[in-house]
């Protein structure tokens, strides 16, 4: 079953199993630093653009409050509160780091430098990605906490709804390369990157993954002025630490995919091929972020509301308006 989901004939790929499994260390240890780094970055963003300053005391300009921060969360107390279920409780945050994690293994960095060449590659990514509801859902069910409890609600019907549109959103992407894998999808974009092509599809897209990965503006599960601190209430340390590298690999891993699905992945002149697709994924998150400082939080209700009125009909459009597109490009209009 596994070869046959793997593209046996993939020209791309020329690593040995040895490099495959140590450029996978390099990944993993990559995009850990990276959501390390990216809660310094984010508040040194932010200063600057609320014209205040953010960290600025420990290092040069302030990069070593990452240090600090760490050091902090490991040394705390490891507490697990007596009237929570302990088992689920200690798994919850942990589950959301693997398939954050497990989501990286299919993004293609370049040419040949992908740890694995699925023919379903984009639907691997959909579905590590559906897997990290259960990380919240079951952090605020286990906690026993009725903040936490409805954090967790919250998440399970905003994640699940934007799921929907997430997939459909780029099934444009799947019409046009003919593919599902992914890197596939970004050699179909040496003639023109599909933002423009699918800009309704990039525009449902890049609003689903700010949900999914819970990101302000549409941090309802979270929601510190109504739900103390959301599903994640009751933990601190470590496991608290865990559930924020989680959000933060997510938004690493949806700035990729955004850039691998719709401004080329790696494709650029002059430059080599990773490094362009490290700067497009960073102007990517640092778009993410400014949205954090010029956008106010929405209620629940109209967050729902924006993804079933709104989202869903867009998506419907797009597909429609592909679909003909496509089925007028292949001569299948004429027949």
């Amino acid at each position: 079953m596994l070869q046959a989901l793997i593209l046996e004939d993939n020209v791309g790929c020329l690593m040995s199993d040895g490099m495959i499994i140590l450029f996978a260390l390099v990944v993993l240890l990559g995009a850990v630093g990276g959501a390390a780094v990216m809660t310094w970055w984010e508040r040194r963003l932010l200063g600057v653009w609320q014209d205040r300053y953010g960290p600025n005391r420990l290092g040069p300009f302030g990069i070593l409050q990452v240090a600090a921060d760490m050091l902090k969360l490991l040394t705390k107390d490891d507490w697990v509160p007596p009237f929570a279920d302990k088992v689920v409780f200690i798994f919850a945050p942990t589950a959301i780091v693997m398939a954050m994690m497990l989501g990286f293994a299919v993004v293609p960095f370049g040419p040949g430098l992908q740890i694995i060449d699925m023919n379903i590659g984009l639907l691997f990514f959909l579905g590590m990605t559906s897997l990290a509801v259960y990380s919240v859902l079951l952090g605020g069910l286990a906690s026993n906490n009725k903040y936490a409890l409805l954090g967790g609600l919250r998440s399970a019907a905003q994640m699940v709804s934007y799921e929907v549109f997430m997939g459909l959103a780029l099934m444009g992407v799947v019409m046009l390369s003919g593919s599902f894998n992914l890197r596939v999808i970004v050699e179909s974009q040496a003639d023109g990157w599909y933002c423009i092509s699918q800009f309704l599809g990039l525009f449902v897209f890049t609003i689903a993954g700010i949900a999914e990965s819970h990101r302000l503006p549409f941090d309802l599960p979270e929601a510190e002025h109504e739900l103390t601190a959301g599903f994640h209430t009751e933990y601190g340390g470590m496991k608290f630490a865990m559930f924020m590298l989680g959000e933060y690999l997510g938004l690493i891993l949806i700035s990729s995919m955004i850039v691998t699905l719709f401004f080329g992945g790696w494709l650029g002149p002059w430059l080599p091929p990773i490094v362009w697709f490290g700067l497009k994924t960073f102007v990517v998150i640092c778009f993410f972020v400014l949205l954090r400082a010029a956008i106010p939080r929405p209620r629940y209700d109209q967050l729902m509301s924006l993804g079933w009125k709104i989202m869903l009909p867009l998506t419907l459009v797009n597909l429609i308006f592909t679909g003909a597109i496509a089925l007028w490009l292949t001569g299948g209009g004429a027949a």
